[in-house]
């Protein structure tokens, strides 16, 4: 068996940033071993799936299934990984549609293609207010004795995000050093699966991001994940509400960093827009 793959690197426009996904295009299922045995191989936060539907292919179809793994487990929903499919489907594949919608675990999730973005229709995630002491020991380890304004979690993304002070620089959230088997360790409740660290960003310098966050989740085999698009329906929603603004520009401060244009719509939803880059084609001979 021959898998075309594909490695881009998703919410940037240059090579070796943003964050890189393996794209694996397929025409039928393959058992959840063997998925996990490739994502493994792959070692990337995430290796996604395509899946043809009804027999149409990867130039004509507007439906696809879409399945993301991590080296260690399979998840329910990854933006950066989507991201990368449509890129592929549309600039490698040359698909003929404007919109592609993938079936996921996660309901459709549709991608526009908007100029040289791609616009993707993602749920929202709002977060919760916790009581801090709740989570103490975790807190602890991810930022040290830095101050902490908010504590929420994402009940359904299993996401615990951290407000880092408004008088902390930003110099502090791209230092911080956070052990990923600490981590792991300071919540084995099962109520968390991925730690965002985020605080307010600077709008009225240029290009002027509203927010920053780094992500961790050494819950699903990621010690830190360069741009998560998933961790943003949770940032999306909370950052709406804190700064009162629908339309938002978010920096994730990890060593390769990443850009993401977000949109919260009347619906409810939330619109996620980025470029990528495609670094590497090949073929998987199993």
């Amino acid at each position: 068996m021959e898998i075309p793959v594909f490695i881009v690197d998703a919410f940037t426009n240059l090579p070796f940033k943003g964050n890189p996904a393996a794209v694996c295009l397929l025409k039928r299922e393959l058992s959840d071993e063997l998925y996990q045995k490739i994502a493994a191989e792959m070692n990337l936060s995430e290796t996604v799936f395509i899946t043809t539907i009804n027999s149409e292919d990867f130039t004509q179809g507007s439906r696809f299934r879409l399945r993301w793994f991590t080296p260690t487990t399979e998840v329910n929903l990854c933006g950066h990984a989507t991201l990368a499919s449509a890129a592929v489907l549309f600039q490698h594949k040359k698909n003929v549609n404007s919109a592609v919608v993938f079936e996921t675990k996660s309901g459709d999730l549709s991608v526009l293609q908007q100029g040289e973005d791609l616009v993707m229709d993602f749920p929202l995630n709002p977060p919760t207010k916790q009581d801090p002491d709740h989570f103490r020991h975790l807190i602890k380890v991810a930022v040290g004795d830095h101050p902490v304004k908010d504590v929420y979690l994402s009940s359904t993304t299993k996401k615990l995000l951290l407000r880092l002070a408004d008088t902390c620089d930003r110099s502090v959230l791209t230092s911080l050093t956070v052990n990923p088997a600490a981590l792991q360790s300071s919540d084995t409740s099962g109520r968390v699966k991925g730690l965002i660290v985020t605080m307010k960003g600077s709008p009225d310098c240029q290009p002027g991001y509203d927010f920053y966050s780094r992500y961790f989740s050494p819950w699903n085999g990621i010690p830190e994940d360069p741009v998560c698009g998933s961790a943003h329906t949770v940032l999306g929603s909370y950052w709406s509400k804190e700064l009162g603004k629908k339309k938002m520009l978010a920096f994730q401060c990890s060593s390769r960093g990443g850009e993401l244009d977000l949109e919260v719509r009347d619906d409810g939803r939330l619109n996620i827009a980025g470029k990528s880059f495609t670094v590497l084609q090949g073929t998987i001979t199993l």
